[in-house]
Formats: C-alpha cells, structure tokens, sequence
C-alpha cells in the first residue's frame, strides 16, 4: 500500500510540474472581411524598359510552332501580337526598339501617394505604372533605392487621397502565426493567399543584413514588393524572395521584417537614400576551437574580428584583430551575421558600448559610429623593407614557412605592406590541408602575437604547447582578407627545413 501511496504522489507531482498544453489560436471562419479591407491598399506595378540589344527593325522572337487546335496557340499568338510587328516588310516602316515589360506588386504607405516596392521590381526600368485595384493607372517616379535591402519607394500624384496600409511591429510575429500575402502573381491582379510564419532570421544569402521572416503563404513571381500582412491588418514584411527549383510556389517564401523595412523607407522619404553605421572591421564566426583558444566562456557566440579596418571607428576606439565582440550598444551578438544588421541600424554619429572578450575578460569600449561607405575602403599602410627569407617546418601542422622576401613577394602576388610569415609548402592530408591552408598564404599572428620570421612563429606555438593548449590560433591572410583558423596542437619539436 504504501509503494501505490508514493507511486500516486510522485505521479500527482509530475503532473503538478508538467507544463500545460499550449492553447492555439484558432484559424478564423473567413479572411474575407481582412482581406476586403486590405485590398484596396496593394497595388500592381507595371514597368518598361528596352530589351538590351534591341536595334530598330530587329526581328522579335518567333512564336513557337504548336498543334492545330492547341489550347495554348490563342495565348502565344496574342502575346507575340501585343507589341510592334518586327521585321523587315515592304514599305514598312521603320519600329522602334523592342521594350519590355515586367509586373510586380506593392503597397501604399500614404494616402498622398506613397509606394513601397522591392528594388528589383523597377530597377532598370525607363517607365513605371502602378494600377489601383479599379485598374486606375498613375504614373509612378523613384523617390529613392536601396538595393542592399531590395526596397523602393515610389510617388504617384492621385486626384484623391488613396487607402493606405501601415507597418506593425515585425519582432512580435511568432513562428506559427497567421499571415495574409496579397499581391500580383503572374500579372493576374490583386490576389490573397494565407499561411503561418514558418520561421525567423532567414538568411538566404541576399546581403550583408538578412533577416526574412519565412512564410508557406504561396508568394509566386509577381508577388515581388507585395505585403506580407498578420491578422490586425498591419505589414509586417515585404514580400521579396521565394526558394524554388521549378520558378513556382512550393511553400518556401521569404518577405523583409517591416522593422527593417520601415527604417530603409523612412530614410528614403526624407532623403532619398539610406545612411548607415559603420564600426570598420572584418569578422567571422567564432567555432568552438576558437572558442577554446581564446578562452571565451559560454561556448560560440559573438563576432571574432580579422581585422580593424585603418583609419575606421572601430580602430580609432581600440578595437583589435582578435577581440569577440560580445555586445554591441546593450545588444546580444549571438553570431556573427547578426552584427552588420545591428550596427547598421544604429545612427550615424551615435557614440555606443561594445563589449569585446580580450585577453580572457570582458572589456568596454565606446565607439562612434561612422557612415557605411559605398565601397569598401582601402588601407594605406607604408611599407618596411621586407625580412630576409629563412624557412622552417611548423611540426604537427603540415606546414613549411619562410620570412617574406621580395622573390616570395612576387611568387605568390602579395601586397608590398603585407607583414608575418609566408606558407611555402602545405602538405597534403595535414591539419593545414584540413581547413583550406594554402602557398602564398601568410601567417599574421600567432594567438593574437604578431609574428614577423619563422622562428617567433614557432616559438608562439611552442609557448602553446607547453601550455597543454588543445587549438594554436592563427591570423592568416590572403587575397580574400584576413580570418582566423585554429590548428589542433601535436606534441613534438620543430625541424628546421
């Protein structure tokens, strides 16, 4: 009796610390009062522009050969007949260039006449329309771009003041909330589709700030600047990106948080371009061996700079090659990808707290912001004469390496001011083999030591090794830049080669 007496409590207790079933929110009867609601507010965008190539009297593409009575020869005959006849004809005329059309989707911000669209949609583009919901048609001028978000804004100059939509707040939607898109898929016009979030902070590969909310809602071509809406009506993305091998809907959508987007198109109005921060360092994931070598406590998480660019923010403030920024302006850097979109959003000028790991502990300092350049800036540094060659093994590593010289300089194609030691030789199968380590690469720093012949290289590793240091962290240049590879540590002495 008294074993079922413990069994019952233990299970009453269990039951007691369970967590309750989560109640879903259920689908609502009907979309249609949203959606009659939203769709006055999404526009179609129809742009022209003239086929690269195109010359006056250029024959066209033909019309494809189909079977008699296909059901598809009424619709190629009136696509190939929409525009001028091309082709040489007697007494004919003659034609202008071939001219292109192509349709997309997007939404308006303002009654007075704003348009928010993807930058694809009308980049390029000599003529921009956008058609109302009653096919009233108004002709559309840039405000502004921004390719790096594929955002546009555009103005129209209706007689009446139009519907418009506004942007709720992004980083409230869950992963399983309803979402409506609208939009214009295939040219069809104005068209509803609902799904749920499917996900959070996408990045698809895009740019340096991705962050897509992913949606199963169907987003096809057309759909393109169209809003991604939840269900109080506010956008909550701009639809911009589908994943798919066939070029249709298979569920996978990617739209821009509006939290992005609402900042990139507030800059535009006011300006017609888009400022952003810039802290001026080149960075790279942190792994669990670097992690290791730098002592980083709380296992991979922060932004590990390769290198502090001269002259930038992040330099003038102390910032160094080999520092993990941890936060940045009271935010978490959980990964690295996650750092240019924060300091991005962050005004230009603003003076903020980083927080970087250096040395084994936490230190802070303060930065100010500078202006994302345009293109990325180039480092003036004056050369020194370079260092006599002189070549070893670095035992364990698979490695031979020599001091720079004017003969390895030319050899190999590297940069006069380039400093440290240059891999001459990486045998195959190594450790250095592993992870991509190749000739001509150069050893900047050795755990976070500057290293200028062979012999201090080997004498940092050594330190290591009597440290019992599992990982040997090393700064490697290269004609893609600079990053950071660990090199697992293995016991025994150096040759000399």
């Amino acid at each position: 009796m008294r074993l079922a007496i413990l069994a019952l409590s233990a299970a009453l207790s269990a039951a007691a610390l369970a967590p309750a079933p989560a109640a879903a929110q259920r689908a609502p009867e009907s979309f249609a009062p949203l959606a009659r609601q939203l769709l006055p507010a999404v526009v179609n965008i129809q742009t022209t522009q003239a086929l690269p190539g195109a010359r006056p009297g250029q024959r066209g593409p033909e019309m494809p050969q189909l079977p008699p009575g296909s059901p598809f020869e009424e619709f190629f005959r009136d696509f190939f007949n929409r525009g001028p006849q091309q082709g040489p004809a007697p007494n004919r005329p003659q034609q202008p260039p071939r001219r292109g059309q192509s349709l997309g989707s997007g939404f308006i911000i303002d009654p007075s006449g704003i348009v928010v669209t993807n930058n694809h949609v009308i980049e390029g583009a000599e003529e921009i329309n956008v058609v109302l919901q009653d096919n009233t048609t108004l002709r559309a001028e840039v405000v502004g771009t921004d390719p790096r978000t594929d955002l546009a804004v555009l103005r129209v100059r209706p007689e009446r003041p139009l519907p418009a939509v506004q942007f709720g707040d992004s980083d409230t939607a869950e992963v399983g909330d309803w979402v409506l898109a609208i939009g214009n898929p295939f040219g069809l016009g104005g068209s509803v589709t609902a799904g749920i979030v499917s996900a959070r902070g996408r990045d698809i590969r895009q740019g340096p700030f991705d962050d897509f909310i992913q949606t199963d809602a169907a987003i096809n071509r057309g759909n393109s600047g169209g809003p991604l809406f939840n269900m109080r009506g506010e956008v909550i993305g701009v639809n911009t990106a589908i994943y798919s091998p066939t070029g249709g809907s298979i569920g996978i959508g990617f739209a821009i948080p509006s939290n992005l987007a609402r900042n990139v198109v507030a800059q535009l109005r006011d300006g017609g371009r888009v400022r952003r921060g810039w802290l001026g360092v080149n960075i790279q994931q942190v792994t669990d061996e670097i992690a290791e070598s730098l002592g980083l406590r709380n296992g991979t998480r922060g932004a590990l700079v390769a290198r502090a660019q001269e002259g930038g923010p992040a330099a003038a403030a102390g910032i160094q090659a080999g520092d993990v920024i941890l936060r940045f302006n009271n935010q978490e850097v959980r990964e690295m990808r996650t750092l240019p979109r924060i300091v991005a959003e962050t005004a230009v000028g603003a003076r903020v707290p980083v927080v970087v790991w250096r040395n084994g502990r936490e230190v802070t300092v303060e930065v100010t912001l500078g202006e994302l350049p345009g293109e990325p800036q180039q480092a003036a540094v004056t050369p020194t004469p370079p260092a006599a060659p002189q070549t070893l093994d670095l035992a364990g590593f698979g490695l031979k390496v020599s001091g720079l010289s004017p003969e390895l300089r030319e050899r190999f194609g590297l940069r006069p001011e380039a400093r440290g030691v240059v891999i001459v030789e990486v045998v195959p199968g190594s450790p250095a083999a592993e992870r991509d380590l190749r000739p001509g690469d150069v050893i900047v720093e050795v755990q976070q030591q500057r290293v200028t012949t062979p012999q201090e290289a080997e004498a940092a590793i050594e330190r290591l090794r009597r440290q019992n240091r599992a990982n040997a962290l090393l700064l490697i240049e290269n004609a893609q830049g600079q990053r950071w590879v660990p090199l697992p540590l293995r016991p025994g002495p150096a040759n000399r080669g």
